[in-house]
This record gives structure tokens, C-alpha cells and sequence, in this order.
């Protein structure tokens, strides 16, 4: 059995990712939906799990595979098919998922981003937040966001990642592409020397631990506009997650910082598209001054409020973005039902009004 088959027959199921460990068929995940790859695939041993990493794994990556126990990289096949995977231990056993990296890089109306986002991204400064859980579409709205900047900015930006995933090539902008593990060793101790190296514009693939998202709000504050994701589910839980990760003692200092350098949180999910495949909806909030008083006030809990009544500064709530894909005709509208507390918001949409609530 070969690992590169493998990967091939999952991109012509087009499924996103493939799962292979012990005692299960290789398991893809097509629409959000997992399920075998085959009717005929049988359960993998721990042999050919074991061997199927090898063929992935150079002789560097698997000292530090058997080392640590995990690793993230990429993987190209022959076929210049590339993706994005994390090998892994469960139950003493090994284990591999792969995902899919798309060929093109996405623009902003391929992954059909709000229009306030592409005013955003023109800030020479500040920090936008793009979260959601695993597998909602993070990496690929960001991939748009860095495309969108390099067509039109002449501009130096230095990605940080775990691992590499979609290759740009400098357009209008200059972009330096650093991987984990192999051209720096630590988030936060390449954001502490990055100053150095003449940036515009950061992208922090995630932000996992406080010295990282400490850095990421200094340079923030510093005159570079900062890209990077967390695993939240919404704008208010965002702001939380970040804030709690500080001490005590410096909770008001970084809800203050925080009020002054984020210029929007962008929270997103992938639903069922109509006609097959999957579409993110998405919350947008803006750092607007009453965003940033609750912020530096500590009163979190009215965020989804402020949320709610921000529209005319550019603000989105998962219930008006719904709508905004029924009217662009990439959602049923009777699935959009079942997905809204507010119905009259489906109500204003008329076909003619493509785009309606943009």
C-alpha cells in the first residue's frame, strides 16, 4: 500500500481529509462527513499505519516524530498535490491526518468574504482575528487575505506557519515564508526578533500560548498590521480566550492594548452549501469605540449587543451573514430557516437583490 495513492484517491473523492489508524479502514471526510474510502478498504494494521508515515517522514522527521510524538509538515505528491499533515500516537499506536491544500490560492470572492474585510486589510496597522473551530476554513480565509494584499500592496509580509501550506509568490508585495521547525524554533521568540527584518504586514499562523500573543499585540501596537487565527467560536469568546490567557495582575493593561490595537475579530464556520460542497458564514466585528469601551471595561458579555447594532459600521452576526448567502444564492432558503432565530430577515430577500446585504 502506498501513502501516495492514498492521497490521490482522496482528492478525486474530493474529500478534505483522510484519517488512517489502527483497526479502521483509511477514513475520508467528504462535505463535513466522515465515512471509509472505499466499501472494499480494509481495517489498517499497526504495520501499515507504520509504514505508510515512513513514506511521508524523512529520516530527520521521524527521530523527532518518535521523539515527541507528534509532528505537523507538508507533503507534496507527484502529481504537485500538496497537503497539510499531523502525525500522531493514540493508544501507543501511530496515527495520520492529511488534508487537502488547494492548488489555487482563493480570492476573496472564491471563499466569499464580506467586502468589509477587504477595507480592513488595507489598515497599515493593528491586529485582525480570524477564529473558528478545527476545519472551519481559517487557513483558507487567510490564504485570500494575503492574496488580496499581495495584488494590490506593495508592501513586505512575513508569514510564520505550522507548516507551510498554501506558496505565494511576491506580486505587488515581497512575502517571506517561515516554517516551523525548520527556519525558526519558537512563535514567540521569532515575533521577538521579526522587528528586524523590515515587516508591513505579520502573519502569526495561530496564536498558541500567552508569549506569542503577547508579541503579536506589541507588534500590533507598533505600526504592522498582525493576521493570525485562534480557535473561538465567536467575537466575544475571542476577546475572552485572549485576556484570560494573561496573569491577573495584567488583565487591565491587555484589555486596554487590546481596545486600542485590534481592528476586527472575523469568527467563521463552513455550512452545507446549496448544491454540494460547504460555504463559511461568518461573524464580523469591528473595533469601533463602543467595541472598545467594552473591551477596556470588561463587559464582555454585551459584545453580541454591540455586534447586533454595529451594522452601519460594517458589523455581522452569523444570522444576517446566513442571510446574505441566501441572497447570493449559495444557501437554501429552507435551510436558512432552520439556522435563524429572526425570520424576517429572509423576508427582504428578493432575487433581483443579489448581494442585498452587502
Amino acid at each position: 500500500m502506498q501513502i501516495n495513492d492514498l492521497l490521490i484517491q482522496s482528492k478525486e473523492l474530493k474529500a478534505s481529509d483522510i484519517h488512517l489508524f489502527v483497526s479502521k479502514p483509511p477514513i475520508v471526510r467528504i462535505d463535513g462527513v466522515l465515512m471509509p474510502i472505499s466499501e472494499e478498504a480494509a481495517p489498517l494494521t499497526s504495520e501499515e499505519v507504520h509504514s505508510l508515515i515512513d513514506q511521508i517522514l524523512d529520516e530527520l522527521q521521524r527521530v523527532r516524530f518518535d521523539k515527541e510524538k507528534e509532528i505537523d509538515l507538508s507533503y507534496q505528491i507527484p502529481s504537485g498535490d500538496r497537503f497539510r499533515v499531523n502525525c500522531h500516537f493514540e493508544k501507543d499506536n501511530e496515527g495520520m491526518v492529511a488534508r487537502l491544500i488547494p492548488e489555487e490560492i482563493p480570492t476573496m470572492e472564491m471563499v466569499h468574504m464580506p467586502e468589509i474585510v477587504s477595507d480592513l486589510i488595507k489598515q497599515t496597522k493593528g491586529i485582525i482575528l480570524v477564529t473558528g473551530p478545527t476545519g472551519s476554513g481559517k487557513s483558507t480565509s487567510l490564504a485570500a487575505m494575503i492574496n488580496e494584499i499581495n495584488e494590490n500592496q506593495a508592501v513586505h509580509m512575513i508569514t510564520l506557519e505550522d507548516p507551510i501550506e498554501f506558496l505565494y509568490k511576491s506580486k505587488q508585495s515581497v512575502i517571506r515564508q517561515r516554517q516551523y521547525g525548520t527556519d525558526f524554533l519558537s512563535f514567540s521568540e521569532a515575533l521577538r526578533r521579526i522587528l528586524r527584518q523590515d515587516p508591513d504586514v505579520i502573519l502569526v499562523g495561530e496564536m498558541r500560548d500567552f508569549e506569542t500573543i503577547a508579541s503579536a499585540l506589541t507588534l500590533a501596537e507598533t505600526g504592522h498590521l498582525v493576521l493570525a487565527t485562534l480557535h473561538t467560536n465567536s467575537a466575544a469568546q475571542t476577546i475572552e480566550r485572549i485576556i484570560d490567557v494573561f496573569p491577573p495582575h495584567q488583565q487591565e493593561q491587555v484589555r486596554t492594548q487590546l481596545s486600542m490595537t485590534l481592528k476586527a475579530v472575523v469568527s467563521q464556520n463552513l455550512i452545507p452549501k446549496k448544491g454540494g460542497g460547504r460555504v463559511a458564514v461568518r461573524e464580523v466585528m469591528i473595533n469601533t469605540p463602543a467595541v472598545a469601551n467594552t473591551i477596556r471595561d470588561n463587559r464582555m458579555a454585551e459584545l453580541p449587543n454591540v455586534v447586533q447594532t454595529g451594522g452601519e459600521y460594517g458589523m455581522i452576526t452569523i444570522e444576517r451573514d446566513i442571510a446574505r448567502l441566501v441572497s447570493d444564492g449559495l444557501l437554501d432558503r429552507k435551510s436558512a430557516e432552520k439556522m435563524i432565530d429572526n425570520p424576517e430577515l429572509l423576508k427582504k430577500i428578493k432575487p433581483e437583490k443579489k448581494g442585498f446585504f452587502r
